[in-house]
């Protein structure tokens, strides 16, 4: 049996009274929160965003700028990108949204090479796998190919290869559902 008055070993729960917080907020600031501020200034966060990328669709403008198809057929498309500083990250490579949105965007071209025009089409499920970097001026073949296809799903795989060395550096697997379009009455 424990004797009640020695100190318990065991995690006393905190109460409310316990857990007294201030009005005002920067009246203490966490000892790394300089450093987090210089961190994301020097990453360009604080910096208003210029007029000519707030426009709508402006990242889809920008990936087309660097996306460059070249063969389309049923159930297969190839397209060619060069990494430029426009689309890398803080490391000169390329930014994994970017790799992803490109994969997106060959992934709904390849799906639609099998299913018509008469069905919807969402994207349930974008898998990516970043295997290496692809450094400034690398140039990538990005190739979309359809793994399965279905009255519901289509399932489509995205490969990044070097142009060069044919080494693969990212993979992505994207999951389609299709769906009749509603007719109109």
């Amino acid at each position: 049996m424990r004797n009640p008055s020695s100190a318990s070993q065991e995690p006393q729960a905190a109460s409310s009274s316990d857990c007294i917080t201030t009005a005002k907020s920067d009246e203490r600031s966490p000892p790394y929160a300089p450093y987090l501020m210089r961190f994301l200034e020097g990453v360009g966060i604080s910096n208003p965003i210029p007029e000519n990328y707030s426009s709508k669709d402006f990242y889809s403008d920008l990936l087309c700028n660097h996306l460059k198809v070249d063969t389309v057929r049923r159930g297969h498309v190839t397209c060619f990108t060069t990494v430029k500083p426009a689309i890398t990250n803080a490391l000169d490579g390329l930014h994994g949204g970017v790799v992803a949105a490109i994969a997106e965007r060959v992934a709904t071209a390849t799906a639609r090479t099998v299913v018509g025009e008469d069905k919807d089409m969402f994207l349930g499920e974008l898998a990516m796998s970043y295997l290496s970097s692809a450094t400034i001026d690398a140039e990538l073949i990005v190739e979309g190919s359809v793994v399965r296809s279905g009255r519901n799903l289509t399932v489509i795989v995205v490969e990044f290869r070097m142009r060069e060395t044919g080494k693969l550096v990212y993979s992505s697997r994207a999951t389609f559902y299709n769906s009749p379009l509603v007719a109109k009455l």
